[in-house]
C-alpha cells in the first residue's frame, strides 16, 4: 500500500474508533487498517479519479479573477455561485430547486448532523433502512433518539413492510418516527436502489404519518446501467423530503463540500443552527471548477472507471465464490453486498480473509441492533481492476474453508 493511501486509512480508521466503544469492533478496524492484503473495505475513491490539474487550474484563476477576496470570510463571487451550481444540478435531475432551498455544508456528515441539531430531540424515534451507513447510525445515537431498523429487499426499504409497521404503531400508540433516514441510490452497504414505486409510497406514508424523509444521494450520479429513478424530492408533494447531497464522490473526498435541499423555511433554521460551516474558499473553487462543463465530463470519466471495477468485481465473484453465496448487482455506486453460505461469520471469518488476502466490512456494522451475521460490504471504488480479482479469489478461498470447516463440525 502506498503513502496516501495508508495515510487515508489512518485518518478513516481514526474517525472511525470514536464512532464506536465496542471492543470486537475496534479489534476488527485495527487488522482492517493494519492488514497487507487487497482492500476492498472502503469506499475511496480510485487516486488516479481525482481531477488534480484541473483542480490547479481552477484554484489559479479564481485567484487571478478574485484575489484576497477568494480567502475572506464567506468567500467572494464565485463561492456566492456555487448555490446555483448546486440548483442546476438538481434541476438536471428533475427536483424544482431555487438557491434559496439550499443549504450548503462542510460535507455530507455535516448536513445530516445539521438535520438531526434542527429536528432530533432525545427521546424521538428515527426509522433508517437495516443495514444503512454505519455513519449515520453515529449521529443518530448522538442525539439520543431511539433507532428502529426497517428491512430491505432487492428494491430496496421494504416500503409495504414500513406500511404495515406505522398502521400497528399507530393502533398500538406507540411512538411514530419523526424521521425516516433512506439512502435510494446505490445504497451503503446493500448497493440497490430503491424503485420509483417505492419512492412514491414512501411519500404517501410520509404525509400520512407525519414524519420527515431524507434522502441521503451521494452516489445518485454514478450510475453505470439502467435508467435513474425520480428523487424522493421530486416526487414530494407534502415537502417532507429534505435531501443531502456531496461533491466528495463525484470531484474528491477533500473538498468536504456538501449541500442540503430543503423547504425555505427549513433552510433559515439549517443557516441558524449551522453558522459558519459552510467552506467559502472551497465554494468559490468548485463553483470555478464547474464552469465550461468540467465537472459533467469528469462524471462521465468516473462512471467509466468504475464501472470496469463493477463489472470485474461481479464477473470475478460469478467465478470464483462457492454455491450458496449471494451477491447484490448494483447499477451504480460503490458497493457490493454479499451473503456467505449459511452458518459463515463474517465478523468471526475476518482475519482468517485478512490471512488470505483482503479484507472487508462485516455486515454486523451496518445494523442499529443485531444483524448482518452472515454478510459483507465489499468496495469496488478503490482497488484496480487486477486488485480486485486478487481480492476476490482471496475471499473465495476464506469461505471455502469457513465452510469446509463447519461441514466437519457437523
Amino acid at each position: 500500500m502506498n503513502g496516501s493511501e495508508s495515510d487515508d486509512l489512518d485518518h478513516l480508521f481514526s474517525e472511525t474508533v470514536r464512532e464506536t466503544m465496542d471492543g470486537s469492533v475496534y479489534g476488527a478496524w485495527r487488522s482492517i487498517r493494519d492488514a497487507d492484503a487487497v482492500p476492498l473495505s472502503f469506499g475511496f475513491p480510485y487516486p488516479d479519479s481525482f481531477p488534480n490539474g484541473e483542480l490547479v487550474s481552477a484554484a489559479e484563476s479564481l485567484f487571478e479573477y478574485e484575489g484576497d477576496c477568494a480567502l475572506q470570510y464567506g468567500g467572494g463571487e464565485y463561492a456566492d455561485a456555487l448555490p446555483e451550481v448546486i440548483a442546476e444540478q438538481a434541476r438536471d435531475r428533475g427536483i424544482d430547486c431555487t438557491t434559496s432551498q439550499i443549504h450548503v455544508t462542510n460535507g455530507a456528515t455535516n448536513a445530516i448532523d445539521t438535520v438531526c441539531q434542527t429536528f432530533l430531540d432525545a427521546g424521538d424515534t428515527v426509522f433508517v433502512e437495516a443495514p444503512t451507513f454505519m455513519g449515520a447510525l453515529r449521529l443518530f445515537r448522538n442525539y439520543g433518539v431511539d433507532i428502529e431498523g426497517c428491512e430491505m429487499d432487492t428494491e430496496g426499504l421494504d416500503v409495504a413492510a414500513l406500511e404495515a409497521e406505522l398502521a400497528a404503531r399507530e393502533a398500538a400508540g406507540e411512538p411514530l418516527p419523526k424521521l425516516l433516514y433512506t439512502i435510494p441510490n446505490f445504497h451503503n452497504p446493500t448497493g440497490v436502489t430503491l424503485s420509483a414505486d417505492r419512492r412514491k409510497r414512501l411519500c404517501e406514508l410520509a404525509e400520512t404519518y407525519d414524519f420527515l424523509v431524507l434522502e441521503d444521494d451521494p452516489y445518485g450520479q454514478l450510475r453505470y446501467d439502467g435508467a435513474e429513478p425520480p428523487p424522493i424530492r421530486a416526487l414530494d408533494e407534502s415537502r417532507r423530503a429534505v435531501r443531502v447531497n456531496t461533491f466528495s464522490k463525484t470531484i474528491a473526498p477533500g473538498v468536504r463540500t456538501g449541500w442540503v435541499i430543503a423547504e425555505e423555511s427549513f433552510v433559515e433554521q439549517f443557516d441558524r443552527v449551522n453558522a459558519g460551516g459552510e467552506p467559502s474558499y472551497t465554494r468559490g473553487l468548485i463553483a470555478r471548477y464547474a464552469e465550461d462543463g468540467r465537472l459533467d465530463r469528469a462524471i462521465e470519466e468516473l462512471c467509466a472507471g468504475y464501472s470496469e471495477r463493477r463489472d470485474r468485481m461481479l464477473e470475478s465473484l460469478a467465478e470464483r465464490m462457492p454455491p450458496g453465496t449471494w451477491w447484490s448487482e448494483p447499477e451504480g455506486g460503490f458497493f457490493v453486498w454479499v451473503e456467505f453460505p449459511e452458518g459463515v461469520d463474517a465478523e468471526a471469518m475476518l482475519p482468517d480473509a485478512i490471512d488470505a488476502g483482503v479484507t472487508y466490512l462485516p455486515g454486523s456494522f451496518f445494523y442499529p441492533d443485531d444483524g448482518g451475521t452472515r454478510n459483507a460490504r465489499i468496495s469496488f471504488s478503490h482497488a484496480s481492476p487486477a486488485e480486485i480479482d486478487e481480492g476476490i479469489a482471496a475471499l473465495a478461498s476464506a469461505v471455502r474453508a469457513e465452510t469446509s470447516a463447519i461441514e466437519a463440525d457437523d
